[in-house]
């Protein structure tokens, strides 16, 4: 099975029980680490997760994973938070950070209102409307940045 289909079914499977337990899954990660393939769930909750919430969705999803039985790899599983710099994910995500520090990395060169051609934007969040996700970055002037042009973008921690 490609990578592809082992995360796109490990999403569903993750999703089904993360949601049974007032969880979120934030992200996957499938990957070659050395010698050995990590598979990697990154969950939240409103309030934050705990080690003990981490414990237990690895126990009953090992044991999911272990009744599926797709994976044709040996691998290890990994369950964790998603850190002081989550990333936004999801059209969702986009505004329940509203007002939050982010950071944003666009697949091409995107202008800000002052004519600032860049790839990376660090900002407040505004928002997301039509496609379009807006911050008023730390130089004062807003950019608006299509959603489909964002490579990456990082809730980051401001001091």
């Amino acid at each position: 099975m490609a990578k592809d289909e082992v995360v796109d079914r490990v999403t569903t499977l993750a999703e089904s029980l993360l949601s049974s337990q007032g969880m979120e899954l934030v992200d996957i990660e499938y990957k070659r680490e050395g010698r050995h393939m990590v598979l990697r769930l990154f969950v939240d909750k409103a309030g934050g997760i705990t080690l003990d919430d981490c414990a237990l969705v690895s126990r009953e999803f090992s044991e999911i994973l272990d009744v599926e039985d797709f994976i044709s790899e040996n691998y290890t599983l990994e369950v964790s938070s998603p850190g002081l710099n989550r990333p936004l994910k999801r059209e969702s995500d986009y505004e329940r950070y509203r007002g939050r520090l982010v950071k944003v990395r666009t697949y091409d060169v995107v202008e800000d209102e002052d004519g600032n051609r860049r790839k990376t934007f660090l900002g407040d969040l505004q928002g997301l409307a039509g496609g379009i996700v807006t911050l008023k970055l730390r130089e004062g002037q807003m950019a608006r940045i299509p959603l489909a042009k964002i490579a990456k973008a990082n809730l980051e921690f401001g001091f």
